[in-house]
């Protein structure tokens, strides 16, 4: 079996490495263009704090359970760098009430999860992340854990090429039902749109509507020289804002959701505005870091906040995974390994019905 996976991202690239380990010939096809949300994101993996409705903290949670099976797969094929750590998350807020709110939902959460791990109140978040305000307490989950984006999708990249994947630079289109890279039709049994933002353009042309579109974000990164940040747990204020923290004295704040933003590169006053006054209302400590760098990442959104994964109704052997929204780094490792059972005809080990791609075109 000859497999054709379109993008590159974390859902890409996880997908061809789970068809590698079961001896499928995998080509994937990377376009290079700017903006891919993977290459901006900072993941935080602690989906048992999130206020989201409960279909998609289903695919979440188990996504996150799945992460160390995904470490471990990856280190039997000598690859490591994952930057994949268990540090505890922390739900953060001056409000007794808020933190009683957070802290019924996380435990219900966390009771249904095999590694969310322990849940308790915490009167002083600061002593855990020193940055944040004296006044904030804190729901901790033990079983939190933080990735780098970048890292991840190149441990995956490299295991699968280890394994035989070819990666092709090009851009992939639709043309008569077939693919073509760079000019020339690129033979497939099954092929995999995980295309990030750009997949509902690549399947127009097959008459599909996959109700996604891409959402900017800006992600700030900080720099608190000599202090040891490694330990420090992922920070989730009663916001869609986040902190997060990584060796080498790194601080990461974000995120805008800027819908409507189309694909435009920037990093914008405002949204660069909107990312430090949130960061340091949460966060005072950081006001004296170094400031090193803004990214932007264009998250797939999908219409109903829910990822689009599974097969096409007229065109069965073509496979989309994609509308992740801010989800992506917790939920696109596991999507690649339902996508490969999917391709090879076996029953995913997910109930995939919610997730339907073409939920939108029946509309």
């Amino acid at each position: 079996m000859r497999v054709v996976v379109i993008g590159s991202g974390i859902a890409g690239a996880s997908a061809a490495y789970q068809l590698t380990r079961r001896d499928v010939e995998v080509v994937v096809v990377d376009a290079g263009r700017s903006g891919v949300a993977t290459a901006a994101g900072a993941g935080i993996v602690c989906p048992w704090t999130s206020r989201g409705p409960e279909e998609h903290n289903r695919a979440a949670s188990v996504a996150a359970d799945y992460y160390r099976t995904l470490v471990a797969e990856l280190a039997d094929d000598g690859v490591t760098g994952s930057s994949f750590e268990v540090v505890g998350g922390m739900v953060v807020s001056a409000d007794p009430g808020e933190l009683d709110e957070a802290h019924e939902r996380v435990s219900r959460r966390a009771a249904a999860s095999a590694v969310a791990g322990e849940v308790r109140r915490l009167d002083r978040a600061r002593e855990l992340f020193p940055a944040l305000a004296p006044e904030l307490g804190a729901v901790y989950v033990a079983g939190g854990a933080r990735v780098d984006g970048r890292q991840l999708r190149e441990a995956l990249l490299t295991a699968a090429a280890k394994r035989g994947a070819e990666v092709v630079t090009g851009e992939a289109r639709f043309t008569g039902g077939d693919v073509h890279v760079n000019g020339a039709t690129v033979a497939a049994d099954k092929i995999v749109v995980a295309a990030g933002a750009w997949s509902a353009d690549l399947v127009e042309p097959l008459g599909v509507s996959l109700g996604v579109a891409p959402q900017r974000g800006q992600i700030s990164h900080f720099e608190l020289p000599g202090v040891d940040t490694g330990p420090w747990p992922v920070v989730l204020p009663v916001s869609s804002h986040y902190l997060l923290a990584f060796p080498g004295s790194r601080v990461v704040a974000g995120a805008t959701r800027e819908t409507g933003s189309g694909f435009d590169y920037r990093i914008t006053a405002a949204g660069q505005r909107e990312v430090l006054e949130n960061a340091l209302a949460v966060a005072p400590g950081l006001a004296d870091a170094t400031l090193l760098e803004t990214r932007v990442g264009f998250r797939p959104a999908s219409e109903d906040g829910l990822p689009l994964l599974g097969p096409l109704t007229e065109r069965p052997d073509v496979l989309i995974a994609t509308g992740f929204g801010p989800s992506g780094l917790t939920l696109a490792p596991f999507a690649g390994r339902l996508i490969a059972e999917l391709a090879l005809g076996a029953r995913p080990s997910l109930d995939l019905e919610p997730y339907r791609p073409e939920r939108f075109s029946a509309r």
